[in-house]
């Protein structure tokens, strides 16, 4: 088994669940939804709902201008 390196901060990881989202954003779910719909970053695997982290980035580059 490959022993698992622990990441030191949510922007270490590609993708993440909405509660790292609104952790990372400091906001609610419903913002935090919104804000990854209108980055386009939402993926979903099965059942399952993760966002790409570096799509959530470029657009709040883009938007805080």
């Amino acid at each position: 088994m490959y022993k698992r390196t622990k990441k030191t901060s949510i922007t270490d990881y590609r993708a993440i669940t909405t509660p790292q989202l609104c952790d990372m954003l400091n906001v609610g779910r419903a913002t935090a939804e919104e804000v990854g719909k209108k980055a386009g970053a939402k993926v979903k695997v099965g059942r399952r709902v993760i966002w790409n982290v570096a799509k959530v980035q470029a657009y709040l580059d883009r938007v805080a201008e």
